[in-house]
């Protein structure tokens, strides 16, 4: 068989659509019993980044699939449920079901000396199978590995429970406790919303500010702004000044809401969308806390030198990529940043591309279908990649601007801006 396509989410289904299309025979491996990736868990109950009330950050028109939108009766954002029956119906729709096998783990990948790949993977029954292919496509997604701060002083006799997001599922499972919620990314200000409709007490514990931004403005979702040709014809500096002006309008600022003040303009790191965590600040159902210094028996210090009474502390701390299941060191480099050719190719691994491996300001799935495109026409032998070496040099210029403005990080690493980014795809 010609290719081996990991993962069956949002990007592992828009591969398969785009494999399909140009008559490429391929095999689809999921661990999960069925598609839809990280949105079927709440639902389905696994352990996974999903909990019960994760709705999308990014309106519907944007998030579906070129060739399918999503049904008119979704509202701008859908909540998890819907955009994961929305994903069983595009492989419906799209001819790949016949092509995914379920509930079969990756244990290995290896290029042989041929070139050939060879992918050894177990199903639901123990059956363990090793098959080689011509090319082999990861799309299984970098929320992975979960990331926890070191342990605080006293934490290893708190009298509470700690744990990360990974294992949180819905706020009614901590009904009249306290808890503290550690972070202020876009899980953090979930879940802490989530909990303050259960719990007696919510704590959001925050050590470093980030830009909090409304999921609309004027009245449009923000992705729709972002696509404006007068937001695309302003410089990053002007988009920064006319983002922040907005916001002090039409929020004031976050230390008036107890948060810290980021450290950074606005697009020099990931944002966060919420349009409830500052309300449920104001409503008295969050308190702001600055971050963890140690636990006492029951007791949670700050380092400002205040402290609670918890029940439990839920780190939303972020995932590691990993691809446990690559040879060693794949797809990173020394520093640990992600080193592809467009974000996508492995230059040194003929045969070896990723899906979905970037973060931009806003919807992912334009960028996951140009991706797949391109990468379905290098497979059936329509286009060409340079040779290793432009490779190379291409993603230490990509690096070395990235580095300029988001900083040296593994997750800086794989950061793009959307207009841009499809230009160079489009070219390709």
């Amino acid at each position: 068989m010609r290719v081996c396509l990991i993962g069956a989410g949002l990007s592992g289904l828009a591969t398969a659509h785009a494999l399909k299309s140009e008559g490429i025979d391929f095999v689809c491996l999921d661990r999960a019993r069925d598609v839809g990736g990280l949105w079927r868990q709440p639902q389905a109950g696994e352990r996974g980044p999903g909990y019960l009330s994760l709705h999308l950050n990014t309106n519907k028109q944007l998030t579906g699939y070129t060739d399918y939108p999503m049904p008119a009766s979704y509202p701008v954002y859908p909540r998890h449920s819907e955009f994961a029956a929305y994903l069983r119906s595009f492989a419906e729709w799209a001819g790949v079901r016949d092509h995914i096998e379920l509930e079969t783990t990756v244990e290995s990948v290896r290029q042989d000396a041929d070139g050939v790949w060879t992918v050894v993977s177990r199903n639901a029954h123990g059956t363990r199978d090793e098959r080689r292919f011509g090319h082999v496509i990861v799309a299984s997604g970098h929320n992975t590995e979960p990331v926890l701060p070191a342990p605080a002083a006293g934490s290893d006799t708190f009298e509470g429970r700690i744990l990360h997001a990974l294992d949180y599922r819905d706020g009614s499972d901590f009904a009249g406790q306290r808890v503290v919620v550690v972070g202020l990314g876009a899980s953090a200000v979930d879940i802490a919303v989530d909990l303050s409709r259960y719990t007696a007490q919510t704590v959001l514990s925050v050590r470093r500010g980030l830009h909090i931004l409304p999921k609309q403005l004027f009245g449009m979702p923000l992705d729709d702004v972002a696509e404006a040709p007068w937001w695309t014809s302003m410089s990053l500096p002007q988009q920064r000044r006319f983002i922040e002006q907005a916001l002090l309008v039409a929020r004031g600022r976050l230390s008036d809401y107890g948060l810290p003040e980021p450290d950074h303009p606005v697009f020099a790191s990931a944002v966060t969308l919420s349009d409830e965590i500052l309300t449920r600040i104001r409503h008295g159902g969050v308190t702001p806390k600055p971050a963890i210094d140690s636990f006492d028996g029951g007791r949670v210090v700050f380092t400002d030198g205040s402290s609670v009474r918890a029940d439990a502390v839920v780190h939303c701390t972020g995932y590691r990529m990993a691809f446990p299941f690559l040879p060693d060191g794949l797809p990173f480099g020394a520093q640990g940043s992600v080193e592809l050719y467009k974000r996508v190719v492995e230059p040194g691994r003929p045969g070896l591309y990723f899906i979905g491996l970037v973060r931009p300001h806003g919807s992912i799935t334009r960028l996951v279908e140009a991706q797949t495109r391109w990468v379905a026409r290098v497979v059936a032998g329509k286009a060409v990649l340079p040779e290793p070496e432009a490779m190379r040099k291409e993603i230490s210029a990509y690096l070395s601007g990235v580095a300029g403005q988001y900083g040296l990080t593994q997750s800086a690493s794989i950061q793009v801006d959307v207009a841009p980014y499809l230009e160079e795809l489009r070219a390709e």
